[in-house]
């Protein structure tokens, strides 16, 4: 359904892909890798006509319908949830004015007129206002949402609305920029068991390795301005490249070795009569020889070791008798926790559960209506928080936002820390307002790292993040012997990390003293949140 042919394309000097070509057929599963910066959604907006290649093409089967979902949601008007869910927000007239003008013309036979009937009759199918209701609620919506003015939502939640058009509408090919980013941890199982089934195909990007490893059957490697196919989830890619980048190297030095042994010859038997003959047959040979050119290894995590927290006390922090409302909303009753040295707690649920509300409380950042927050001994909290980007200094470099909480390193031990999250030499004198959300995550969770509290409270750490930086956040948190209490949508960062899983849920906090595929186990994996979704 679609195919792409030698594709090149240049930005700014810097060749980001040269001689690409991949295929992409109908209800396959196909993921999009590679380093930020590699051309990932510039090979996105060229599929979609947004940009233009160098040289190459594009090829889509004619009648191939096609849906795409950004990483940043398009303005909106005045329409609701719903009007957003179903797509006939002002687009029903426009298609009815398209077909009226080419009736006018008399150019009824032709694919623009075809997909502007085909995409008027979708969208006036009274079904697909009962099915676009169906995504919303799976993707976390109550039914007091559906009237409400989209505008009013936040992004994400927008993010979710134009998603649920896109699940609704059906496209052949489904095309996906960073899909997870914006969805809590309950719907985005949802999701995924939903693309399971989807009968058109799915073109992704995406950070989330275990999303990648449920969904997906190829994956294409931007690799040395190369587009390399591998066959498999995300983790048997990764095992495929490295077995790759070792048989490429092997065939490097084999290839150098050649090229030693016959320049050894040249060199040493150019000036002897008996043999020069020889030796210029070598020099020709080696003059035609393909040079190979060494490999360079996939990124890898930097293994650094980080200062360990001072020890606190065996009990940590304790809220007693809690009341907390917003308004006349009222989130947690009398509620009593107990957090212990060591402990590392997952908390998971449905959006707007009071996750993030419980982190704040335990923070001491929001203030509630009625009883105690304790503090164990020598208690010191550190609070990651979904807004983190404000607690940036805009004026700071990145290396002087890292000196500020690094007092005991150096400014090359500062640098060294900072080069194994992605920031390498000139990029640690960059201010941090003109850093990207991926880019700030990272110098906020360094700081963290090179100064360590004992109580870190950690809310959705991995957002923005590429999948080396995930991984470096995880063997570093793996190592902290402090107490860690957090939220994530990112499965895999929670099986890696979480020995605890909280489940909250209108108000009420059910401990799994397992992990988290124990907690699945137990709980049977968000069953009972999601089964009247499938009933419709």
């Amino acid at each position: 359904m679609l195919n792409i042919r030698n594709l090149t394309k240049s930005v700014g000097g810097r060749t980001l892909f040269e001689g690409a070509s991949f295929t992409v057929n109908y209800a396959e599963r196909v993921a999009l890798v590679g380093p930020n910066g590699a051309g990932k959604s510039t090979l996105f907006n060229i599929i979609l006509e947004d940009d233009t290649a160098d040289r190459g093409e594009v090829e889509r089967d004619e009648w191939t319908t096609l849906g795409f979902l950004p990483q940043e949601s398009e303005a909106l008007g005045d329409e609701s949830v719903l009007d957003v869910a179903t797509g006939r927000a002002g687009v029903l007239a426009e298609l009815e004015a398209t077909l009226r003008r080419l009736e006018g013309e008399g150019t009824v036979d032709v694919p623009e007129y075809y997909q502007a009937q085909a995409k008027y009759d979708t969208l006036s199918d009274p079904g697909l206002e009962a099915k676009a209701k169906k995504m919303l609620r799976g993707l976390g919506f109550e039914e007091a949402d559906f009237g409400r003015a989209a505008k009013e939502m936040s992004g994400g939640w927008v993010m979710r609305a134009h998603l649920s058009r896109l699940l609704a509408m059906e496209p052949d090919l489904l095309m996906l920029d960073e899909p997870t980013n914006h969805l809590d941890l309950a719907s985005l199982l949802w999701f995924q068991n939903y693309l399971k089934s989807y009968p058109g195909a799915v073109l992704l990007i995406s950070h989330d390795r275990a999303f990648m490893d449920e969904l997906i059957a190829t994956v294409y490697d931007i690799e040395d301005q190369k587009l390399v196919q591998y066959t498999g989830n995300y983790s048997k890619f990764e095992a495929q490249r490295e077995q790759r980048f070792e048989q490429r190297m092997a065939a490097w030095k084999n290839q150098q070795k050649e090229i030693e042994k016959s320049q050894e010859f040249i060199d040493r038997f150019r000036s002897v009569a008996s043999k020069a003959a020889q030796a210029q047959s070598r020099q020709r040979q080696l003059d035609k020889m393909e040079k190979l050119e060494r490999p360079r290894s996939p990124r890898k995590v930097f293994k650094i070791q980080f200062p360990q927290p001072t020890r606190s006390g065996q009990r940590v922090i304790s809220l007693k008798g809690v009341d907390m409302a917003y308004g006349d909303l009222k989130i947690y009753q009398n509620l009593d926790v107990d957090i212990e040295r060591g402990d590392r707690v997952a908390l998971v649920g449905p959006n707007g559960a009071g996750k993030s509300t419980l982190l704040k409380m335990l923070a001491g950042v929001l203030e509630f209506q009625k009883g105690e927050r304790d503090l164990g001994h020598n208690c010191r909290i550190g609070y990651f928080s979904q807004h983190r980007a404000a607690t940036l200094d805009p004026e700071a470099t990145v290396l002087e936002e890292v000196a500020k909480s690094a007092k005991d390193l150096t400014e090359d031990e500062c640098r060294g820390v900072l080069g194994s999250f992605l920031f390498r030499k000139e990029e640690v004198f960059k201010k941090t307002k003109v850093l990207s959300g991926g880019e700030k995550s990272r110098v906020n969770l360094v700081k963290f790292l090179v100064d360590p509290p004992n109580l870190l409270l950690m809310d959705e750490p991995t957002t923005h993040l590429d999948l080396v930086s995930i991984e470096a956040i995880i063997v570093a948190l793996a190592k902290y012997e402090g107490t860690l209490v957090f939220i994530s949508h990112d499965v895999h960062f929670i099986r890696k990390l979480g020995t605890t899983v909280w489940h909250i849920s209108k108000g009420q906090i059910t401990k799994y003293a397992g992990d988290y595929d124990y907690y699945l186990e137990k709980s049977g994996g968000l069953a009972d949140e999601r089964a009247a979704i499938t009933a419709g």
